[in-house]
């Protein structure tokens, strides 16, 4: 990507502003250029919609913790669960989508094979923490 935003800045002048981005359509990305940038975008917008849910989680989780301290007995820890979950998610993520990227390893299209993991993997995420703030709030 850097690569990308370094050719694009140069092919632009000194101004590499948004209006200077490529205009790429994605459904019709066809050189390896133009699917690398997809597959950044598409990861980038599978990230995004993680971090919302995770936001969101986090919310519902403090809740339950005041919840569970109101308890006599019971022991408050779902915020933190959750933060121990996530840094080994994204630990797994990370080797996992290495590992998608070594057939290909130093060529052209493994950004495009390790974003599209790390795009695969985060919208799965995604819907295991909608799946855990659903089933707090039965």
């Amino acid at each position: 990507m850097a690569l990308l935003c370094g050719l694009v800045a140069g092919l632009c002048g000194t101004r590499a502003q948004a209006q200077d981005a490529p205009q790429i359509d994605c459904e019709q990305a066809e050189s390896q250029m133009e699917l690398n940038y997809c597959a950044d975008q598409d990861y980038a917008e599978a990230d995004q919609a993680l971090n919302e849910t995770y936001r969101q989680a986090m919310t519902r989780l403090r809740k339950a913790d005041a919840d569970l301290a109101a308890t006599p007995g019971a022991e408050a820890g779902a915020v933190e669960a959750l933060k121990a979950a996530q840094r080994g998610w994204i630990a797994y993520r990370d080797g996992q989508c290495i590992l998608a990227g070594l057939p290909v390893r130093g060529g052209t299209m493994e950004p495009m094979l390790v974003l599209n993991c790390q795009a695969d993997l985060t919208r799965k995420r995604t819907q295991e923490l909608k799946e855990t703030i659903a089933a707090l709030d039965q």
